[in-house]
């Protein structure tokens, strides 16, 4: 199988960055004319998968809006990833999981593991008890050709006292974190390849504020803060630089707004901006 950095890449190549993410919110929930229930979260996530299906590369559920209806939520999450792997799409689980040793390890394989219930192609994970910590997914995504997200510098505003914070090495927390899983990614990745561990990097952070540079060798940046949260497509480059290429963009409430009448074509029409705003980027 391939590696997940040369799938995203290959999916950058034929579908462009958007990602598409499932946050099914109440207030969007009512607007599609669904309860806020389990059975409205399921129907909310498989109408959307089938509009991304061919339209973009990536969708990313957020896994606390099926988490909180319980079991049955659960259950619906369940049907959810498998649909949007079994379409086709690269399937993004947006849970942050974040702890250490066997803890951490159990979480991985919840996530991870072929064949498992919740088995997505990636995991968003939290480094702030140590990226070392996170170890035993790391090892568990290169052995079956998953992808991890890891939290390195985040648009919302209580992040930065922790994120931008300065070791003793001079560097920012951020760029300590940025730096280690390039490290990793090193280890593992074949030359001209991209790395399968990626980071999560806000398109409203400034780079230079948070520590950050580019990075070597190149791997998936996740960007949430576009759309809703205010950020363009035609910035892209502007805020990753010669990182752009690597660029996996996260857009959410401003596509999901449209509707279920509405949503495939915010979804081309999202895709359509990216790539124009791609045009000319450098490929790393």
């Amino acid at each position: 199988m391939t590696s997940f950095g040369e799938r995203s890449r290959a999916a950058v190549a034929r579908h462009g960055r958007l990602c598409v993410g499932i946050d099914p919110h109440e207030p969007l929930l009512a607007a599609w004319g669904l309860t806020a229930s389990a059975a409205g979260v399921r129907d909310f996530g498989l109408r959307t998968i089938e509009a991304a299906a061919g339209r973009a590369g990536f969708v990313k559920p957020q896994v606390s809006f099926f988490e909180r209806f319980g079991a049955a939520g659960l259950a619906a999450l369940e049907e959810v990833l498998a649909a949007g792997r079994a379409a086709g799409l690269l399937v993004i689980a947006d849970a942050k999981r974040g702890d250490i040793g066997s803890t951490m390890d159990a979480y991985a394989a919840a996530w991870l593991t072929p064949g498992a219930p919740f088995e997505a192609d990636a995991l968003t994970v939290s480094p702030y008890l140590g990226v070392g910590a996170l170890s035993g997914a790391f090892d568990l995504a290169h052995a079956h050709d998953k992808g991890v997200f890891v939290l390195a510098a985040t648009s919302n505003p209580e992040a930065a006292a922790v994120q931008r914070a300065t070791t003793a090495e001079g560097r920012t927390v951020s760029g300590e974190v940025a730096a280690d899983i390039a490290a990793r990614n090193a280890l593992v990745t074949d030359e001209g390849s991209w790395g399968s561990i990626g980071l999560v990097i806000g398109a409203t952070v400034d780079w230079r504020d948070a520590g950050l540079a580019p990075f070597s060798p190149p791997a998936p940046i996740l960007a949430p803060g576009f759309g809703h949260q205010g950020a363009r497509p035609d910035r892209l480059t502007e805020v990753y630089g010669r990182m752009s290429s690597t660029v996996i963009a996260s857009e959410s409430r401003s596509i999901l707004s449209a509707g279920p009448d509405g949503i495939a074509d915010a979804i081309a029409a999202a895709a359509a901006a990216y790539a124009h705003a791609a045009e000319g980027s450098p490929d790393v």
